[in-house]
This record gives C-alpha cells, sequence and structure tokens, in this order.
C-alpha cells in the first residue's frame, strides 16, 4: 500500500470566467489530472465561498489564489490566449518565483512571441529547463498523461 502524500497541483486557468468552458474544459482537465493521483487546488472552485457581494472580495480571492500557489507542491498552468490570462501568467510567475515545479498546457495553436524557441513570451519558459521544456509543455489533453512527460515523471519522484 502506498502511504506517500498525494501532491497537490494548482490549476492556474482561465475557464471559470466562462460558463461554458467551467461546464466542459475544466472538469475535463481537473479529472485527468485527478485521475493521474493528484490532489488538484483549481482557485474558482476553492474560491466558491467568498461572498462576491462584500467589500473587499477582490483582495481576499487574490490572496487565497497566492496562497494556494504557495502552498501547493506545483502548478500546472492553462496558458491559452494571445496574451494568455495576465492572472494566470502572475500566479505562474509566482509559482517560478517560489520554484515550485511548473507544467504549461496550451491547445492554441497561435503563436504568441518575438522568439523562434518559444511559443510564447520567454518569460513564461524561465522555470523550465533550457534543454527539455517541452517535457513540460503539453499541447493536447491526450499529453497530460503522457508517461514519458515530466508531469508523470514528477509524480513518480
Amino acid at each position: 500500500m502506498n502511504n506517500k502524500p498525494r501532491k497537490t497541483l494548482y490549476l492556474a486557468n482561465h475557464y471559470g470566467f466562462s460558463a461554458q468552458q467551467r461546464a466542459t474544459l475544466l472538469p475535463e482537465i481537473q479529472a485527468i489530472l485527478e485521475g493521474m493521483g493528484i490532489e488538484v487546488w483549481e482557485p474558482f472552485a476553492r474560491n466558491n465561498q467568498v461572498d462576491f457581494s462584500a467589500s473587499g472580495w477582490a483582495y481576499q480571492v487574490g490572496q487565497r489564489d497566492l496562497c494556494d500557489v504557495r502552498d501547493s507542491d506545483g502548478t500546472f498552468a492553462i496558458v491559452n490566449g494571445c496574451p494568455p490570462d495576465e492572472g494566470v501568467m502572475v500566479e505562474l510567475g509566482m509559482a517560478i518565483a517560489w520554484g515550485k515545479p511548473t507544467f504549461l498546457f496550451r491547445d492554441d495553436f497561435r503563436r504568441c512571441t518575438d522568439s523562434e524557441q518559444y511559443p510564447l513570451n520567454l518569460m513564461v519558459f524561465s522555470g523550465l529547463p533550457e534543454a527539455n521544456w517541452r517535457e513540460y509543455w503539453y499541447t493536447s489533453i491526450e499529453d497530460i498523461t503522457d508517461p514519458r512527460k515530466a508531469l508523470a515523471r514528477w509524480l513518480s519522484e
């Protein structure tokens, strides 16, 4: 029996802002990650107890997200869009600054960069290894569970 505690993964995403994406895309990605044995910290679900009609709600949400990024074992960031969602980028920046393992998901085929090497702003990749950054880069739902990719290896550590 495996008594090793499940790793926690902050799921930085913008899907919670859209009813359609919240109902279709977000549950699919969350279920895949949970199926891998990860405890997923999804910020929209974790902040649903905040009273959004009360003064100061935005500060409370921001502070809770900051604490979750800090306290999680790693971050899985959905970086779709041109440019990607600014909140996701801030969360990713915090994770990189705290030395958290980061994994990037982008099934958006558009390039959003001035770099020939990276498909997004080069700073998005500053938390990844130089030589094998593509192992941390996921371009399809099927990629997420690929045992040759970094997320699966991280889980087995």
